[in-house]
């Protein structure tokens, strides 16, 4: 493993084979660190190559720079293989990145509006909850709209089934109870997700869209930017379905997500 340059071989870069974790670090400590490290590990498994070792990661958040920043992991299958058929004895390859990041305070604050997307995400339960390399799902749906005042898309399965936003996963609040989609056939387990189900009473369910339509309360988060809430809900077509006025629901939830990130609390 080392930290270098992507060379054209790579598997990363020819076929996505690889997975990568993005960790909010502030002077020099992560958050979610153990979490990021067992989804790394967790994918690295799934797809059949060694993962860094632990001593190796553990020094990367002190050379981050002073203040809020993201670390950029990317752990790649490495060189090599005829074809898609993998090479026997990879030797995986560790790229890393520190960048400065501030937090979309006015999302914490004033609630965001988002919008369901045509995209469907294919069904694929062996690379459920990984955050692989292939993202162009992701990259697609994110085309669907050019509005600055949509924050996100929502996407569904191929079934029809709600699973998650194009960078984000999804909460809401319905008959008074915490639910977040099941992610066991595709969708990305994001670290913030796994903390609050840790935390909460957070039930994991299969759910179409409407069912969104009867919450009293929907979030957006990941390990990142904490818990957005959302205001207003539109169909594909830019319609509005449903709008919410933030209240003490979306506050309590959204406190947790500031806690487990070291942001403060909204009032």
């Amino acid at each position: 493993m080392s930290e270098a340059a992507l060379p054209l071989n790579d598997r990363g870069l020819a076929y996505g084979d690889g997975v990568f974790e993005t960790v909010l670090v502030r002077d020099g400590t992560p958050r979610l660190w153990d979490a990021h490290l067992a989804r790394l590990k967790r994918g690295c498994e799934r797809l059949g190559f060694p993962a860094p070792q632990r001593d190796e990661l553990d020094s990367l958040p002190a050379r981050a720079p002073a203040g809020l920043s993201v670390l950029k992991l990317i752990v790649t299958r490495g060189s090599g293989g005829r074809g898609y058929l993998a090479p026997a004895d990879p030797e995986p390859r560790l790229l890393v990145q520190h960048l400065p990041f501030a937090p979309a305070e006015a999302c914490w604050r004033e609630g965001v509006r988002v919008r369901h997307c045509t995209l469907r995400l294919g069904i694929q339960p062996r690379l459920a909850g990984l955050k692989h390399l292939n993202r162009l799902e992701n990259v697609l749906a994110r085309g669907e709209w050019s509005d600055p005042d949509v924050a996100e898309g929502l996407l569904c399965d191929s079934d029809g089934q709600i699973i998650e936003a194009t960078c984000m996963n999804l909460f809401w609040q319905r008959n008074g109870r915490l639910e977040t989609p099941r992610l066991d056939r595709c969708g990305v387990a994001g670290t913030l997700r796994q903390a609050l189900l840790d935390e909460r009473s957070i039930a994991e369910v299969e759910a179409m869209p409407a069912r969104l339509e009867q919450a009293e309360a929907l979030w957006l988060g990941n390990s990142l930017q904490g818990l957005w809430p959302v205001t207003r809900l539109d169909d594909s077509d830019g319609h509005a379905l449903i709008t919410w006025t933030i209240g003490e629901t979306h506050r309590r939830l959204q406190n947790d997500a500031q806690r487990l990130l070291g942001y403060p609390p909204l009032p």
